[in-house]
C-alpha cells in the first residue's frame, strides 16, 4: 500500500457502497488481433437516470475525445453510468449506454428530454487493431449489466486490455482510502500513459533503472495514450467540491512519474452516492446535506484522492500479464520481484514523496 490512510475492504472503488463494476473482454487472433474491451463504473444499483448523483469532471490534458462532459460540467449530475473503451469506440459505446437507458426508461425521449452518455477513452493501437471498431453497441450493455460489487479485476481486462502504461503492460487498476472522518474514496483508473523512464513507485525511481525489454521500437510517441480516472465517494460532496477532487487527480498521477505529455489526454471524473436526485420532482426545492468546507475534512478527502490514484495506477502495473498483440508487438508486465528487489535492496532508490 502506498500512503498513509487505511484501504477500504477491498482496496476498490467498489468500496464505496453501491458502486458496481463490470468487464467485457474482446480477445482473439482471426481475421484481427483484438485486444480491447469495455470497462462500466455503475454509480449504484438503481435506476441512474431516475435518481443521478452529483458529479463532476476535470481535464488535465484535452488530448481525448471524452463524451457528455458539457452537459456533466453543466448540471453537476451524472444519469448513465461512466462507460470507457477505447478510442475509436467511443460511438459505439455511447449507442450502447444509450440502448441500456432506454430500456430502462421508456420515459425518455417521450415524455421527457434524452440522456447524457458519459463515455471516455485511451488508445490500445500499440496491441490491437483498433481500425476495425470491434466494440459493438452490445458489449456496453452487457458491461453494465455484468456490474458487480466487491472485488474488482484489474490488469489486462476490459478496456484495460490493450493498454499500456509507462512502456509497460498497463490496462486497469482500482484503489481506495479511508479518511479520518469516516468517508470512503475509490479510484479506478485505465492506465495508458507515460515513458518507461519516469516511472516511479513509492517514490523510487524505477525507470531510471528498469527498462521494458521491448525497447524503444520506434513505432509509438513517447508518453502517448492517455488516462482515465474515476473517483466515487460517499461524503455528501457538491458538484464544485467533486471537481475539486478530480483536480487532485494530477498530484496522484505526478506521483507516479508523469509529465502529462502532449499526446496524452488526461481526465478526471468523480461522483459522490450520497445523494440521489430525482429526475422528477413536484417540489421546486430541493433540501441537501453538504460537506463542511473545513481544513481537517477537505484535505483528508484530497488526500484519498492522491494516495487512491497513485496506487490504482500502480496497481493496474502490477497485475497485468504480458501481452502479445497485433504485428507480433509485445508488451511486457511489469516484473514485480524485480521491482521490489530493487526498492529493498538499493536505498538510493527510495527519495521523493512516498
Amino acid at each position: 500500500m502506498l500512503g498513509e490512510l487505511p484501504t477500504g475492504l477491498n482496496n476498490a472503488i467498489t468500496d464505496v457502497a453501491g458502486v458496481r463494476v463490470g468487464h467485457v473482454t474482446l480477445w482473439h487472433d482471426d481475421p484481427a488481433v483484438v485486444r480491447t474491451g469495455v470497462t462500466a463504473i455503475v454509480p449504484h444499483g438503481d435506476n441512474v437516470f431516475r435518481e443521478k448523483v452529483v458529479a463532476a469532471a476535470h481535464v488535465i490534458n484535452g488530448f481525448g475525445k471524452p463524451a457528455g462532459l458539457t452537459q456533466l460540467a453543466e448540471l453537476g449530475v451524472l444519469e448513465t453510468p461512466i462507460v470507457l473503451t477505447n478510442t475509436l469506440s467511443v460511438a459505439a459505446a455511447i449507442d450502447g449506454v444509450v440502448m441500456h437507458a432506454l430500456a430502462a426508461n421508456p420515459e425518455i425521449g417521450t415524455t421527457t428530454g434524452g440522456v447524457n452518455a458519459v463515455v471516455a477513452e485511451c488508445n490500445d493501437s500499440q496491441l490491437s487493431d483498433m481500425r476495425g471498431r470491434h466494440v459493438r453497441p452490445e458489449h456496453a450493455v452487457q458491461a453494465i449489466a455484468e456490474a458487480v460489487t466487491g472485488k474488482v479485476a484489474e490488469g489486462h481486462i476490459g478496456a484495460g486490455t490493450g493498454m499500456v502504461c509507462y512502456g509497460w503492460k498497463g490496462g486497469i487498476g482500482t484503489a481506495s482510502r479511508v479518511t479520518p472522518q469516516g468517508f470512503t474514496v475509490g479510484v479506478l483508473s485505465l492506465a495508458n500513459f507515460g515513458s518507461s523512464r519516469h516511472l516511479r513507485i513509492g517514490g523510487a525511481a524505477i525507470g531510471e533503472s528498469l527498462i521494458p525489454p521491448s525497447g524503444a521500437d520506434g513505432t509509438w510517441p513517447h508518453g502517448a495514450g492517455s488516462c482515465i480516472i474515476v473517483i466515487a465517494t460517499d461524503a455528501p460532496t457538491s458538484d464544485r467540491q467533486l471537481e475539486r477532487l478530480a483536480r487532485r487527480v494530477q498530484t496522484g498521477l505526478a506521483r507516479t512519474g508523469t509529465i502529462g505529455e502532449h499526446f496524452s489526454g488526461e481526465y478526471a471524473f468523480a461522483f459522490s452516492t450520497a445523494i440521489k436526485i430525482p429526475h422528477w420532482s413536484d417540489d421546486p426545492t430541493r433540501s441537501v446535506q453538504s460537506l463542511l468546507e473545513d481544513v481537517a475534512v477537505m484535505d483528508g478527502i484530497f488526500q484519498a484522492v492522491v494516495e487512491a490514484t497513485e496506487e490504482s495506477v500502480i496497481n493496474a502495473l502490477f497485475t497485468a500479464d504480458t501481452v502479445i498483440g497485433k504485428s507480433g508487438r509485445v508488451r511486457y508486465g511489469l516484473p514485480v520481484d524485480t521491482v521490489r528487489r530493487l526498492m529493498q535492496s538499493t536505498p538510493d532508490l527510495h527519495f521523493g514523496p512516498a
